[in-house]
C-alpha cells in the first residue's frame, strides 16, 4: 500500500511504504513463518512461538500486518506479475509480443498450448510467489490471534488479513484448479506435511474462499483513511466475483467443464452487488473510462476504485515503490523509451471487437474483416485500450504509431498494436514514468472497479431470467462509454475516426442477454487480464480459443501451431517441484 497512515489508541501514526517493508523485521518478528509450498518445508518448519511481549505490542502487530500487505508487491515481478497479464496471453485479447517467440518462450508456448512442461520455470515460479505471500499473511494472522482485546484494532485487522489470504488463494486458483488451502496458520510439523490439493472439490474451495470474505465482510468498515486496506465494499466485490467463480460448477474430476450453473450462487451475487452497499462507500463510474488508467495523483483511487494496488514514488528510497510489474510492456521508442520490451500487445480480433454497426453496437460478424478507421464505426473504449497505427501514442501527439520497430519490436510478427491501459505518456519521463532495470510508474493496479461489479451484476441477473435488469445494467456501462472522449476529442476532425456508441433497446431473450454481458465484459475490461478467467468459468474457453486461433492464424504466423486441449489448458499443471516434494500428496491436473 501507498504511504499507509494509522494511528493505533492514539499513540503514534505509522508513515510507511510497502517497498521498505522487508523480510527483516518480518523474520525477527515473526518465528512462526513457515514456507509457501513444498519444496522449502525441509528449510522452514514452524519452529516456535512468539513472546508474549511481541504478541502483546500492538507496534509488532502493525509491522507484520503492513508487511503482509507488502507482499503483494515485493513477491511478485515482471515475469511473474500478479496482474496476471503474463498468463493473459492464452485469451483471444493479447499476443506476447517482445522481439520474437523465443523472448520469452515459455510464455509462448502458452498462447500457442504446445511445448508447456510442468518443469516450465514460470509454471513453478508463480506458485512460489504467490504461496510466499500467503505466509506472509498467515504469520500476522497468527500473532493477531493471540493479541488479547486491548488491541482495539484485533478484529478490523484480522478482517484485513482475512481478505488478503483469500486473495491469495483466489489468484492461485484460478491458475491451477486444484491447489492445497493453508487457511491454518498455526500448522504442526505434521499437519504442513501431509497437506493435499485436492482436500477440496473445486466447489468446496471456492466455498472456503467464500468463508474468510464473509468472516472479513462483518468486520471491514465501510471506508478506511488509509486506501490500499479494503472496505466493506471491497469485500462484498471480491465476494461477487468469487460467487461468480462457484456459480460455475466444475467439479467432475475427468474434465474441466461446466457441469452446472448453481442458482443459490448467483443470488450471492446479486445480493453482493447491491447498490446500495457501494453508494454507501462513495463508489461509482468514473464519468470518463479513461481516468481509471492514469498515473496522476488526482486520478488515484477514485470513484471507481473499490480495492487497488497501490504505488508511490517520491517516498524516501531511490525509486520508491513502484510499479515494476508492468516493465516488459513499454514499447521501445529510439531515444525516449529505449529499453521497452513491447511485451503484452492486443489482437487484431481484439480489435475487431469495437467495431459498431449502424445501430451502434457490437456486430455479430465483426471478425469477419479487420477494423479500417477510416471507414469503420468503433466504440471510443478502442482508441483509450488499444493504440493503433496513425494514431497519437498514449494521446501524445509527438508521437505517431506507425509500421516501424518503436511499435513492434519484434518488426510486425505480434503487429503493430499497443497496449494503452498499462503505459505513461512519455513526456511524464522523470515524473510518472521511471527508469530503472526497467520502466516502472507509480500508477495503481485497480483489483476491484465499479464497473467490474455493475458487470458480474448484470450477468448473474441474465443467469437468473432478469434479462431486463441485466441489459440496463449493460447500458450504464455503455452511456459511460459513449461519453468517453476527452482524450479523443478531435479524432474524428484530425484523423478521421468514427466514434459510435449506442445503448441497447427492446426486449432480449436469456440467451441474448447472456451473449451482450459477455461482449460487454471483452470490451471494458479488456487487457485487465480477465479475458482468459471468463472464458474458462462460462466454460467457453475450448470454443472460442478455437475458433479465434483458426481465424487470426490467417493474420499472425507465430499462431500456425497454436491448439487448445479441452480438459487440459484450461489450468496450469501443478509444477514437478511441488508434486515431486509433497511426499505423494499433490495429485497433477488432469491430461497433464
Amino acid at each position: 500500500m501507498k504511504k499507509i497512515q494509522y494511528n493505533n489508541n492514539g499513540k503514534r501514526s505509522l508513515n510507511m511504504t510497502m517497498k521498505l517493508l522487508g523480510a527483516a523485521f518480518f523474520m525477527l518478528y515473526a518465528s512462526i513463518f513457515f514456507s509457501s509450498c513444498s519444496d522449502f518445508l525441509d528449510e522452514q518448519k514452524p519452529q516456535g512461538t512468539l513472546s508474549d511481549i511481541e504478541v502483546t505490542n500492538p507496534d509488532k502487530v502493525d509491522n507484520l500486518v503492513i508487511s503482509a500487505y507488502a507482499v503483494f508487491t515485493t513477491a511478485e515481478d515482471i515475469n511473474s506479475s500478479f496482474s496476471m497479464w503474463n498468463f493473459d496471453v492464452r485469451s483471444d485479447d493479447a499476443y506476447k509480443g517482445g522481439s520474437s517467440t523465443n523472448d520469452g518462450d515459455v510464455f509462448h508456448q502458452l498462447e500457442v498450448e504446445k511445448g508447456v512442461l510442468t518443469t516450465n520455470w514460470n509454471i513453478n515460479d508463480m506458485w512460489v510467489r504467490l504461496y510466499n505471500a500467503l505466509s506472509r499473511v498467515n504469520t500476522a494472522i497468527a500473532v493477531i490471534e493471540q493479541c488479547d482485546d486491548s488491541y482495539s484494532l484485533k478484529a478490523q485487522r484480522m478482517a484485513e488479513m482475512k481478505f488478503l489470504r483469500a486473495y491469495g488463494h483466489f489468484l492461485l486458483k484460478r491458475l491451477y484448479k486444484n491447489i492445497p488451502f493453508v487457511v491454518n496458520p498455526n500448522m504442526t510439523e505434521e499437519e504442513y506435511n501431509t497437506l493435499s490439493n485436492r482436500e477440496y472439490s473445486n466447489d468446496e474451495g471456492w466455498a472456503l474462499i467464500a468463508k474468510e470474505l464473509e468472516e472479513a465482510y462483518a468486520n471491514l468498515p465501510v471506508t478506511q483513511a488509509d486506501k490500499g486496506r479494503p472496505t466493506k465494499a471491497a469485500c462484498a466485490a471480491f465476494l461477487a466475483k468469487v460467487y461468480l467463480y462457484k456459480a460455475y460448477r466444475q467439479d467432475d474430476a475427468n474434465s474441466n467443464q461446466v457441469t452446472a450453473i448453481n442458482q443459490d450462487d448467483l443470488k450471492k451475487v446479486v445480493e453482493y452487488t447491491d447498490p446500495a452497499i457501494f453508494n454507501a462507500g462513495g463508489y461509482a463510474l468514473e464519468s470518463d473510462f479513461h481516468n481509471n488508467f492514469r498515473p496522476e495523483k488526482e486520478y488515484e483511487n477514485g470513484a471507481e476504485s473499490i480495492w487497488a494496488i497501490q504505488y508511490s514514488i517520491n517516498d524516501g528510497s531511490t525509486y520508491g515503490n513502484l510499479n515494476w510489474s508492468y516493465g516488459l510492456i513499454v514499447p521501445n521508442i529510439p531515444d525516449v523509451t529505449d529499453g521497452g520490451c513491447d511485451f503484452y500487445k492486443p489482437t487484431q480480433n481484439l480489435v475487431n471487437a469495437f467495431k459498431t454497426g449502424l445501430d451502434g453496437l457490437p456486430m455479430a460478424n465483426c471478425n469477419d474483416a479487420n477494423y479500417d478507421m477510416t471507414v469503420d464505426n468503433a466504440d471510443p473504449r478502442l482508441f483509450l485500450t488499444v493504440g493503433i497505427t496513425g494514431l497519437p501514442y498514449m494521446f501524445n501527439k509527438k508521437y505517431i504509431m506507425d509500421h516501424s520497430s518503436a511499435w513492434s519490436r519484434s518488426g510486425g510478427i505480434y503487429g503493430y498494436y499497443v497496449t494503452l491501459k498499462h503505459n505513461v505518456d512519455p513526456d511524464l519521463i522523470g515524473t510518472y514514468l521511471i527508469h530503472g532495470s526497467y520502466w516502472a510508474s507509480p500508477m495503481n493496479r485497480i483489483v476491484f472497479r465499479y464497473a467490474d461489479v455493475l458487470l458480474m451484476r448484470a450477468e448473474a441477473q441474465a443467469q437468473l431470467g432478469n434479462t431486463a435488469e441485466a441489459i440496463q445494467l449493460v447500458n450504464q456501462i455503455r452511456s459511460r462509454a459513449a461519453g468517453s472522449t476527452q482524450m479523443i476529442a478531435d479524432y474524428e476532425n484530425r484523423y478521421g475516426v468514427h466514434l459510435y456508441c449506442k445503448n441497447y433497446a427492446g426486449a432480449y431473450s436469456k440467451d441474448e442477454a447472456l451473449r451482450i454481458v459477455k461482449t460487454e465484459r471483452r470490451l471494458e475490461l479488456a487487457m485487465e487480464s480477465e479475458r482468459f478467467f471468463d472464458l474458462v468459468r462460462w466454460g467457453d474457453a475450448a470454443s472460442v480459443i478455437t475458433a479465434y486461433v483458426t481465424k487470426e492464424k490467417e493474420r499472425v504466423s507465430f499462431l500456425g501451431e497454436a491448439q487448445f486441449t479441452q480438459n487440459r489448458d484450461e489450468y496450469l499443471p501443478i509444477p514437478h517441484e511441488q508434486i515431486s516434494s509433497s511426499n505423494g500428496h499433490y495429485v497433477q491436473n488432469i491430461n497433464w
